[in-house]
């Protein structure tokens, strides 16, 4: 017995929600392409996402501590994979398309570039008059153009609602631009998930990790509301120093307690507004997912600690200054003198009609943490060979 896509889109059909995306309703990609007989749309999309060189840097792609601080604390694929986890968790709760959740949060941070928001913010500034960098944009460019795996077209050729979600991506830190993408309408609630999964995800895991290298000590949380009700709640003792049972409880119980109240106040908005169709949900015009008012306040209290414990510890920042160093210094290289730049990056440059600050812009962007810092030795580091 086996299922075809037919059945799968079928069972969509009966199983999800009205406001869930259907696969059979997808507005399809920009090239013709045959679909297979056993996968739906959206599966295929995750698919070719998850065997994208793109995807597999993010190994080595720095979420908040370089990849050379050790191999304990999480990477981009890790944070990635995370995110991953906790939005098919909203999605079947919500009723919604997990296979296209699914697809966004395996794909909202290809575009990433090494080293972090720290690499982002470097790159943006050395591209500032050729239109800056953004890696929301950036993800999209790789799907839609730098990776080469078909010979009919460039990119990946994912569905339309795919690269709605992915340009749509938007956190605090994170402004989406979906020029192309009917930025006056919400988007999907499938990539609303996404959006709020990754919240989750790195409030959780950078909270982990940060308690882990001991940049974070429990004293320093004593006044953060949610800390202490989550302390409170498992009966740990506040202040005190932290197993790693412990630690893990801690963290376990923090995702639980967003994705609790998440799903509670999106159910009962999409309840109240009747919200009854995919095309109501996007004339909204703004997300409807989201945390109660109080739970809100309560994560926007430990991100803000974060931001200023964590991410702005003395030990972060020296990090963050030595990657822009790394980073500015290789880009002001490869335009000086472009014939130092590989064979193959040199071939892009002739037939394209961007300016080559773009093409070497996507080169650095590409980078992994660990390939930047080997690169950067063999352009400035005379004793490394070339």
């Amino acid at each position: 017995m086996s299922y075809s896509r037919a059945y799968l889109e079928d069972l969509e059909d009966r199983s999800l929600a009205p406001y869930g995306a259907r696969s059979r309703d997808s507005r399809g990609r920009v090239h013709l392409d045959r679909e297979p007989g056993y996968r739906t749309a959206f599966q295929r999309d995750r698919d070719r996402i998850l065997h994208t060189t793109a995807f597999r840097r993010l190994e080595y792609k720095t979420q908040v501590f370089v990849i050379s601080e050790g191999d304990y604390y999480r990477t981009r694929l890790t944070h990635t994979l995370e995110v991953t986890q906790i939005g098919r968790t909203l999605a079947r709760a919500l009723g919604v398309n997990e296979d296209l959740t699914e697809a966004i949060c395996l794909g909202h941070d290809l575009g990433h570039p090494c080293f972090g928001h720290s690499g982002e913010r470097t790159l943006h500034d050395l591209m500032i008059n050729q239109g800056g960098f953004d890696h929301n944009r950036q993800t999209l460019r790789i799907v839609e153009k730098l990776e080469e795996r078909y010979p009919g077209w460039p990119g990946l050729n994912l569905t339309w609602e795919v690269r709605e979600g992915l340009v749509k991506h938007e956190t605090e830190y994170d402004v989406s631009d979906a020029r192309g993408y009917e930025p006056d309408l919400a988007c999907s609630l499938e990539g609303q998930i996404a959006n709020v999964a990754d919240e989750l995800a790195y409030t959780a895991h950078d909270l982990d990790d940060g308690l882990r290298s001991g940049l974070i000590a429990p004293l320093d949380l004593q006044e953060v509301a949610l800390w202490q009700a989550l302390v409170t709640d498992l009966k740990i003792e506040p202040c005190a120093p932290l197993s790693s049972l412990d630690r893990h409880r801690l963290i376990r119980s923090l995702i639980g307690w967003g994705v609790t109240d998440v799903v509670g106040t999106t159910a009962a908005r999409l309840q109240e507004e009747g919200i009854d169709s995919v095309e109501r949900l996007r004339a909204r015009g703004t997300p409807i997912i989201g945390f109660s008012d109080q739970a809100r306040v309560r994560h926007q209290e430990l991100k803000q600690f974060l931001y200023e414990c964590l991410y702005r510890h003395w030990r972060v920042v020296r990090m963050a200054a030595k990657a822009e160093r790394v980073l500015r210094a290789m880009f002001e290289a490869y335009t000086a003198e472009p014939a130092q730049l590989p064979r193959s990056v040199q071939d892009r440059i002739a037939p394209q009609d961007e300016p080559i600050e773009r093409l070497i812009c996507d080169y650095v962007a590409g980078m992994t943490d660990r390939f930047a810092l080997e690169e950067y030795a063999r352009l400035f580091d005379p004793a490394v060979r070339v």
